[in-house]
């Protein structure tokens, strides 16, 4: 069969990296894609936002199978239009894909399911959340935990964490005055700021059977030791051992499993990838958001580890048929993700720096350098985005499949390029002290 990707970005070169080693695949194309989409797939030169014309290319080319990889075609009815027009498609229905779309929609199921999550209050506009946090946290001394978050999507960039009061005043500037995140903080949330480390569990669902997939923890902060802008990812591993497995199987029980069937009790049937941000407190998990797509770079290490087709997984989910599916294999391995980045990101970035080196890391064994923010230009592999690469290795421990991905970012080269130096560091340290 053939099979399309839509995206640009590092995780939709994974999904057409992987979706290609299928048996059943003949094709695979991406649109729009990048310059390592265009070596490992075949891009087609069509915007994300245009539904009719990726749906004419998809029956004028026999696609069986579209993926979907970020969010916004998703939370804008891609699935819905897919389906209209008799092509499988796998991803959420725009109905279902609020759970990432609106933070409030989010935090309403969440309470409304039990589901553990911090308190929150949701505010339309500046002044009713400037009164109600002077007046709730004003006489607190010292720390003001809270996070200020739009309500819509922001590209991963729209969650402030404030440990000040001041802080807490500009980003609800930000947000609701300075409109920074436009029109996705038409609404948004103040919630308690939690403590405690980040992971990502992603699930497989097709509304009723649940896979869930080993967990994997990222890096969202710019700078080393977690300092600095939140991005939209410079790096991850997976998988996390701060999850064991009976903390595994209580997020699957505790978390997946009511989300699953609220949605279906509200005739909003989830298919595709729920991906759970969570916070590990110390009284148990708390989820800080869903996604309704594999996160970027948690794609990368995770398909990087899968060894089952990852073709017959989506196939059977589309289908409602995820229950038949045999034992899913992952390598042993662990698998370590680095994002090379622009200069400027996650602010103003500088585009068309020649980028050197990439045949040298990906002579590298059991390294893959998968592509975000590149393109072709006159032959040649420029920076055309932020996030530029996400280099991503196994290894037979954390510390091998780390040192193995940073030989491949010392390989790559082109002016400006950085980035962090401390990426899979905590399950590092984590091993050491268990």
């Amino acid at each position: 069969m053939n099979v399309m990707v839509i995206g640009s970005g590092g995780r939709e070169h994974a999904l057409a990296w992987k979706l290609a080693q299928s048996p059943r695949v003949a094709r695979v194309f991406v649109a729009p894609g990048n310059a390592g989409t265009a070596l490992d797939a075949e891009n087609v030169d069509l915007p994300l936002d245009d539904f009719a014309a990726l749906a004419d290319f998809a029956h004028q080319q026999r696609v069986g199978l579209t993926v979907v990889g970020p969010e916004g075609p998703l939370c804008e009815g891609i699935v819905d239009y897919f389906q209209e027009q008799h092509l499988p498609i796998f991803g959420p229905t725009k109905a279902a894909a609020q759970l990432e779309g609106s933070k409030v929609f989010c935090k309403r199921m969440l309470r409304a399911a039990d589901i553990p999550t911090a308190e929150f209050w949701v505010f339309e506009a500046a002044g009713p959340a400037l009164d109600f946090v002077h007046e709730r946290f004003g006489e607190t001394p010292g720390d003001v935990p809270l996070v200020v978050k739009a309500d819509g999507l922001a590209a991963g960039k729209g969650a402030i964490v404030c440990g000040a009061m001041d802080e807490v005043e500009a980003a609800i500037r930000r947000v609701a005055i300075d409109r920074e995140f436009g029109a996705a903080g038409n609404h948004f949330i103040i919630e308690q700021r939690l403590r405690g480390p980040e992971c990502s569990v992603l699930a497989i669902t097709d509304g009723q059977a649940i896979l869930t997939l080993p967990p994997a923890q990222d890096h969202k902060r710019a700078y080393d030791g977690d300092r600095g802008p939140n991005t939209g990812g410079m790096g991850a591993y997976s998988p996390a051992p701060v999850v064991d497995g009976e903390t595994l199987a209580w997020i699957e029980e505790h978390v997946f499993v009511p989300t699953i069937h609220y949605m279906k009790r509200h005739r909003m049937p989830f298919r595709g990838v729920l991906y759970a941000g969570l916070m590990l407190t110390p009284v148990g998990p708390r989820v800080l958001e869903y996604n309704v797509r594999f996160g970027d770079p948690e794609c990368q290490p995770l398909l990087m580890r899968l060894r089952s087709d990852l073709v017959e997984i989506m196939e059977l989910t589309i289908a409602g048929r995820l229950e038949e599916l045999r034992d899913v294999e992952f390598d042993q391995r662990p698998a370590v993700s680095v994002v090379m980045a622009a200069d400027g990101y996650p602010n103003q970035v500088r585009k068309g720096d020649i980028i050197r080196g990439l045949d040298d890391a990906a002579a590298i064994p059991d390294v893959k350098v998968f592509h975000g923010g590149t393109q072709l230009r006159d032959g040649q592999v420029t920076t055309s985005g932020g996030r530029v690469l996400t280099v991503t290795a196994l290894g037979d421990s954390v510390p091998q499949a780390k040192l193995n991905a940073y030989r491949a970012v010392k390989a790559i080269r082109w002016d400006g390029a950085w980035c962090r130096k401390d990426i899979a560091d905590s399950a590092i340290q984590f091993a050491a002290i268990h």
